[in-house]
């Protein structure tokens, strides 16, 4: 499955457009993570455990938009795009959408 954030696939043409799909999930803090991510905080630096939580959801959302395209007979996902929103305290959903199509060799 070929997935790509642009509208047009260099040496691919699109064949076939299957509409929208999309993958999402929500996560919540650890707590215990997020006391360290305050004390992280005061002294500065990355917070690597939000870096992993976050890349994590991004794959998993990915994952689910691929299945998505794949159930409804697509090959390739373009113009993807990343959307986030708060749910609750402490837990907010990774979207990923995109254009689910039918891609051929030129």
């Amino acid at each position: 499955m070929l997935i790509s954030n642009i509208e047009l696939v260099p040496g691919k043409r699109v064949t076939k457009h299957l509409g929208l799909v999309q993958g999402s999930t929500v996560r919540a803090k650890h707590v215990g993570k997020d006391i360290f991510a305050s004390i992280k905080n005061i002294f500065g630096g990355e917070l690597s455990s939000y870096t992993n939580l976050l890349q994590e959801s991004r794959e998993e959302a990915i994952e689910r938009m691929m299945e998505q395209a794949e159930a409804i007979g697509a090959n390739g996902v373009i113009n993807v795009r990343f959307a986030t929103s708060a749910i609750a305290a402490g837990a907010s959903e990774i979207l990923a959408y995109g254009t689910a199509v039918v891609l051929e060799d030129r």
